[in-house]
């Protein structure tokens, strides 16, 4: 087993095209301002960064956002995390792997033996991602003809759309957002540690969409290899018949695409089949259903991951760990 510095771990992770940003040393710098205790981890090809959230009388739960890394044998990795988990005294180890459905097959006795699926996601298993190789107009075409209305409404009504590095900006109109949809938000300190963490790498972008000076709308899109993602958005209620969050996501898609990125992920829909999700969201309104509603018209494709798998070490203390968290979801 190597433990690894941060600057060893970009190193081992630069080698790896379809490496996810929640396993960049930079994220890890992003959680450990918040509480978590990261550690890089490297058996043979394989790794991943593993958070570490401290509990009373000395526990602490595991947490792996989207990975491993690396190709090969996931059983060559899991003795060496094992031992990682157990010396810091984890209840349980909590893996998300970037693998997306349909499952291969037996791979979950295979890959994550011992380990049990649990409802209980931290990041959203289902989401929709939009193929950017093809021409920006080929990538209009492909969207619902309402969404790309919308976008040159946007464009006509003389909305604009710049890069800021107005977090302050970004943050108050959240709580707007978060209050009309009833979304949980970040700390103004959390969307600035991001800012501050990524946006000198070139890998975050502020868009703020505006009218005559005004801001309207916001995103901080995120990019690593060859895949951007559309972590954190929010609008006003000022002049939304202008539609300013089309515009914004698309010039996000542009902003993706001009960094050779191939694929945009619209991060977070609801997590049911896309039967159901084109059967019902025309009569839901809860939860995520508004957000699915919006981003379905930018062409895209519904995929999930495999979801989100425990491997308990202490038993008594993982259930109890369940009993609360689903007293507070």
């Amino acid at each position: 087993m190597d433990l690894l510095t941060p600057q060893e771990w970009d190193v081992f992770i630069e080698q790896h095209p379809y490496s996810h940003i929640l396993q960049t040393s930079a994220w890890a710098n992003l959680k450990a301002s918040f509480g978590w205790s990261p550690r890089f981890i490297r058996q043979d090809e394989l790794g991943a960064m593993v958070l570490f959230r401290h509990l009373p009388f000395g526990a602490s739960v595991a947490y792996i956002p989207r990975g491993p890394v690396g190709e090969g044998d996931w059983n060559a990795l899991w003795p060496a995390v094992d031992s990682l988990c157990k010396k810091e005294h984890a209840v349980f180890l909590r893996v998300e792997p970037e693998i997306w459905e349909p499952m291969p097959e037996d791979f979950i006795p295979e890959q994550l033996p011992g380990f049990q699926e649990t409802p209980q996601s931290t990041q959203p298993p289902r989401t929709i991602l939009v193929d950017l190789r093809p021409s920006e107009e080929d990538i209009l075409m492909a969207m619902k003809s309402k969404t790309r209305y919308n976008i040159r409404l946007a464009e006509r009504k003389d909305v604009t759309v710049r890069q800021s590095d107005d977090v302050g900006t970004f943050h108050r109109m959240s709580l707007t957002t978060g209050a009309r949809d009833e979304f949980e938000i970040h700390s103004l300190e959390y969307y600035q540690r991001a800012y501050d963490l990524f946006a000198p790498q070139g890998k975050c972008v502020l868009l703020i969409a505006e009218f005559e000076g005004q801001p309207l709308a916001g995103l901080m899109a995120f990019a690593h290899h060859q895949t951007a993602w559309y972590l954190y958005g929010a609008s006003t209620e000022k002049e939304r018949s202008r539609m300013p969050t089309y515009l914004l996501q698309w010039e996000a898609m542009r902003w993706a695409k001009d960094k050779g990125c191939e694929t945009y992920d619209l991060w977070g829909i609801p997590d049911h089949p896309e039967t159901y999700l084109e059967d019902h969201f025309l009569d839901r309104s809860d939860g995520l259903w508004g957000v699915y509603r919006f981003k379905r018209g930018f062409g895209g494709k519904v995929h999930r991951t495999i979801g989100t798998w425990d491997r308990v070490y202490r038993p008594l203390l993982y259930k109890a760990y369940q009993l609360w968290a689903g007293r507070s979801n």
